[in-house]
């Protein structure tokens, strides 16, 4: 028996099995192309034939493929096997999986990595978990050879909720310093010079978000600084410049609609933090005329 069982040898699932054998875990790895597997075996891993085997060969299995329906190809049940799923999955994909799991009397905890394959196994990587905290709890030292451990509740899909939800964040940043380098570009200057001035500012602005957090948990919009009104007259600006400037405003359009749309259901003087709840359902609260919370239906 070894340690544990890798399945799935890309780029990242090769980076796992590698912080597994940089500690010292008696790793076998399975690939459907095998030729991947070479690498770690000449490390030390051993390679099995087929994931059946990979799943029988040691008490937890690391599965890390390209998406849900490549996982449910591959597994088979085997008993007593702690299955960490650390494929990019949806919350729905990763609770049905604990499911299936559960039928075939396997413990199951579904992982959300926040990393790049060269950041495993360093301080700067981390992963969430959520499942079976007991099976986190036996196997943690082994999970703490990839990055942090963080934990995040028993329900299967929360680790998938908060990977989802960070990967967002992450997306929405990157396409608008895109969109802000191609308006740089078509104004004649290089974007080299002007990206530290837009680390600064995007720095400078996330200090804003532990209060809009507050204000979207409680739902007081009230306290602003920089009210949706405000915000939605000066956004056409940025859309007419990009325009004039030739280039696509894909990536920026939604947030000009959600502003316009959070004026029009009377929440121009809330702050921008309001932006979620209209995100919700298509719904955003408004105010009727005795004071009382209503939710008003919006476009989508």
């Amino acid at each position: 028996m070894s340690d544990v069982a890798v399945l799935g040898l890309g780029a990242m699932g090769s980076a796992l099995a590698g912080a597994l054998l940089d500690g010292g875990h008696a790793v076998t790895v399975w690939n459907r192309t095998v030729d991947r597997a070479a690498p770690l075996v000449a490390r030390g891993a051993s390679a099995v034939a087929t994931a059946a085997d990979a799943l029988r060969a040691a008490p937890v299995a690391v599965v890390c493929l390209t998406n849900d329906a490549a996982v449910r190809e591959i597994l088979a049940g085997a008993p007593g096997t702690t299955l960490v799923n650390l494929t990019n999955s949806t919350p729905e994909q990763d609770r049905n999986l604990a499911d299936w799991a559960a039928g075939q009397q396997m413990t199951y905890l579904g992982g959300g990595i926040m990393a790049v394959p060269p950041m495993i196994g360093t301080p700067a990587a981390s992963v969430f978990y959520s499942g079976d905290a007991d099976a986190l709890e036996r196997h943690r030292g082994l999970l703490e050879r990839f990055g942090r451990v963080d934990y995040v509740g028993a329900d299967p899909g929360r680790a998938a909720v908060l990977d989802l939800a960070l990967l967002t964040a992450m997306y929405g940043m990157f396409g608008g310093f895109l969109h802000a380098a191609a308006l740089i570009r078509a104004g004649g200057l290089p974007v080299v010079g002007v990206e530290p001035a837009i680390t600064a500012w995007l720095t400078a602005m996330a200090g804003a978000l532990p209060e809009m957090a507050a204000a979207i948990d409680s739902g007081d919009h009230s306290e602003t600084t920089s009210a949706v009104r405000m915000q939605a007259l000066a956004y056409p600006h940025l859309l007419e410049a990009s325009r004039e400037s030739g280039l696509r405003t894909a990536l920026v359009e939604p947030m000009g609609d959600l502003l316009s749309r959070a004026v029009a259901a009377g929440h121009g003087d809330a702050d921008l933090s309001v932006l979620a709840d209209l995100l919700r359902d298509g719904r955003v609260p408004s105010m009727d005329s005795d004071g009382e919370e209503t939710s008003d239906e919006q476009p989508t």
